[in-house]
């Protein structure tokens, strides 16, 4: 029950997710129509995102003649390395307890 409740948890994106998909999408700059497809958003979604990873550091803007690209900062990669070592912390837990589950629940052999 717990296992089915994680699957259908995981069917929708929280915005921690979403953030590292905007930055991921921009580590080597994109401009907004790129990331709006890319990481999957609406252009509501997208601003709002864009506007808070601006904010707080993780993103930056670079013009280009008339072109305003998005652009991961050095914050922004460090928030992406992290995020991504949690997300396989979580992984391997989440397995490991698929595993002993397994162990539990298998038939004693005497």
């Amino acid at each position: 029950m717990a296992e089915e409740n994680w699957k259908n948890a995981r069917k929708r994106r929280d915005r921690l997710h979403i953030m590292a998909e905007v930055l991921s999408v921009t580590s080597n700059g994109a401009l907004k129509t790129q990331i709006m497809y890319k990481a999957n958003l609406s252009f509501a979604q997208l601003n709002e995102y864009l506007s808070f990873l601006l904010e707080i550091g993780l993103l930056k803007t670079v013009k280009k003649g008339e072109k305003k690209f998005y652009k991961t900062t050095s914050k922004g990669a460090k928030y992406l390395e992290s995020y991504a070592e949690i997300r396989d912390l979580l992984g391997n837990e989440e397995q490991n307890k698929n595993n002993n589950a397994l162990i539990f629940l298998s038939k004693p052999t005497w």
